[in-house]
């Protein structure tokens, strides 16, 4: 495994382990098979371990499974503030003591404002003493170092890395985001200001790896060093210099294992000019064939009318990558087969998503054009012969 140094000399793994999508089972995580996992991360030497108040049960999974194997000191626990849910002063406290409580520590050790799109939305909580409830934190040892998630312009992020005297940030960065969200730009930026740089989306909610167009497959096929396109993704990533730490959401040991491998020798300048020729390529081709760029983070959901808005961006754009039939097919199976319809019809356009959009994504419109392509008579019918046959 390879490390990079933070902003206080503390070696972080390149490889990072995104507690987001941890495997469920009936509505809850799946708590034997994300501890084969963590710790098969740990053993490989992974020690930054990324989590949020609000990923359902991912704080007291993580909490737990480092307790029963005495793994707490052993790595690096990041978690998340909801900025957003901070009313009035003492709900800072109110949540950070509940998340101590659920991860079963008593610090955290990289504390994010989670989610923040603007200079604004951190001036609102300084008003009601977050600055002071920061210092107060650190100075005592319940959190080690401060920073920020990030999902908005270069311009609005480089204000924002301007306006405290953070010690890390978060943002979504991978060879298609090159130019978007906080981009090149803002990487170099807060390296300039030596701010570590942690990864998140390298993968694109998984749309690097998987449904990837048929070109794009090729021209991975073609070339003469064999990678997976996720190893790809993510040595585009450790090849630069600025970056910190890449977070992988990793939900199998078989990934687990392959993310390790594949850090055990990524450094600045591990790319050939032919590579990042190639993975420009590749961008080209999924360019192409994208209708919206949606990662599929989430954050538009629940949606208050029920529409499975990733869901149906997905079967939108999986409609171009791979083939109509297979668009439609993962549609009706995420949308239709279910007691109550989820798709884009549902929708009343009262834009309570797009407030939460991290890719400032017009939903609304989107999913009006989805529909549009998705929702034909051969769907509709179907609908309703499955409701039918399933006796909703």
């Amino acid at each position: 495994m390879q490390y990079r140094a933070d902003r206080y000399g503390n070696n972080l793994s390149i490889l990072g382990f995104g507690c987001m999508r941890f495997t469920a089972r009936a509505g809850r995580i799946d708590l034997d098979k994300a501890e084969k996992e963590i710790m098969a991360a740990i053993e490989g030497g992974v020690n930054y371990f990324d989590t949020a108040y609000i990923y359902p049960g991912s704080e007291a999974a993580l909490g737990e499974i480092l307790e029963r194997n005495a793994a707490r000191d052993r790595v690096y626990i990041a978690t998340k503030l909801p900025h957003y849910y901070i009313k009035k002063p003492d709900a800072m406290e109110k949540i950070f003591r509940e998340e101590l409580r659920r991860l079963r520590t008593d610090h955290v050790d990289y504390y994010l404002m989670h989610m923040l799109t603007d200079v604004g939305s951190w001036e609102r909580v300084c008003a009601l003493g977050m600055q002071e409830w920061l210092a107060e934190k650190k100075k005592s040892g319940q959190i080690r170092q401060i920073g920020f998630s990030y999902h908005g312009n270069s311009d609005m992020f480089c204000r924002l890395v301007d306006a405290y005297d953070w010690d890390f940030c978060q943002i979504q960065y991978n060879y298609m985001d090159e130019n978007s969200q906080a981009g090149v730009t803002g990487l170099r930026y807060a390296a300039q200001k030596g701010l570590p740089v942690i990864i998140m989306e390298p993968l694109r909610g998984g749309r690097l790896v998987h449904h990837l167009p048929k070109e794009a497959l090729e021209a991975f096929r073609e070339y003469p060093e064999k990678r997976s396109p996720a190893e790809w993704a993510f040595r585009w990533l450790w090849d630069q210099k600025e970056v910190t730490c890449v977070l992988s959401g990793m939900n199998s040991l078989e990934m687990v294992q392959e993310n390790v491998r594949a850090a055990e020798d990524a450094c600045p300048g591990c790319l050939a000019e032919s590579d990042r020729e190639l993975l420009k390529a590749v961008a080209g081709h999924i360019n192409a064939r994208m209708k919206v760029g949606c990662t599929g983070c989430r954050y538009c959901m629940p949606c208050p009318n029920h529409v499975d808005i990733p869901g149906t961006f997905a079967a939108w754009n999986r409609l171009y990558s791979d083939g109509r039939f297979a668009g439609l097919k993962e549609y009706f199976m995420c949308t239709a087969l279910r007691k109550n319809a989820t798709g884009a019809s549902m929708c009343v356009g009262c834009g309570k998503c797009e407030t939460h959009c991290p890719q400032h994504i017009p939903i609304r419109d989107m999913l009006k054009s989805a529909k549009k392509e998705l929702e034909g008579p051969l769907y509709r019918m179907g609908k309703k012969v499955a409701h039918l046959i399933m006796k909703y």
